[in-house]
């Protein structure tokens, strides 16, 4: 059941689609005002999701940054390296002790893993703990790599993997109620682009069926493609 607040909100959403920043504009002002509330981005595409050659993921660093504080893992035998990313911003930083403790313990409460290449064949026997999870680095998103140090900063600096889910959609936070609306409809216009440039080749038919903004309260609104 929705709240009054919600109602006289949605009674007053555009009932056309809008642009990017009329839509986060609306969203902006209809959020609350005890607590700053998260601006959201939804697409909900045209793929298969069963078909593995029609998933859609990547990563792209937000212009505006992210409103939430990343919480990064780093995973390194190298002293050295382990040394330069505690520096670059990391919080939890090991190497095969990092490895165990997620093997024993079952999980590792973080929002990324970066990882060096050599690290990988160790990391693997924790694949079926991090895999369900999308802690598992991947070099498709600049989570393995040597220059480990540098992808700490991206990721403290804005830099976000998205992933559709298992009915094809995916979410995202791209803004917060409090910041400027350009600031959020610049996160929201590279984040949909970099979504449509990575269309599968296997997609067939409008790959882009829906996108809408709203905050966490809030109604949605609709996008303009």
């Amino acid at each position: 059941m929705r709240g009054k607040i919600y109602k006289q909100a949605k009674q007053k959403a555009p009932k056309e689609s809008v642009d990017v920043t009329a839509a986060v504009t609306f969203v902006k002002e209809q959020a609350r005002k005890s607590f700053d509330e998260t601006i959201e981005l939804h697409v909900r595409l045209g793929v298969s999701a069963e078909k593995s050659d029609q998933m859609v993921r990547g990563s792209i660093q937000l212009p505006s940054g992210t409103p939430k504080q990343k919480k990064i893992a780093v995973i390194t035998d190298d002293a050295a390296k382990q040394k330069a990313v505690k520096a670059a911003g990391a919080n939890i930083v090991g190497g095969q002790e990092l490895i165990d403790k997620i093997i024993k313990e079952g999980a590792l409460e973080v929002d990324s893993i970066v990882t060096t290449p050599d690290m990988m064949p160790k990391l693997a026997k924790a694949a079926r703990i991090l895999g369900p999870k999308g802690l598992m680095p991947n070099p498709k998103n600049g989570t393995v790599t040597p220059d480990i140090e540098e992808a700490v900063k991206a990721l403290a600096g804005g830099r976000i993997s998205y992933k559709m889910d298992s009915l094809g959609n995916i979410h995202e936070v791209i803004g917060k109620a409090s910041w400027d609306a350009e600031k959020t409809a610049v996160n929201a216009t590279a984040l949909i682009n970099a979504i449509r440039a990575n269309r599968p080749a296997t997609s067939k038919g409008e790959f882009m069926r829906s996108i809408t903004i709203c905050s966490t309260m809030g109604p949605a609104v609709r996008v303009r493609q």
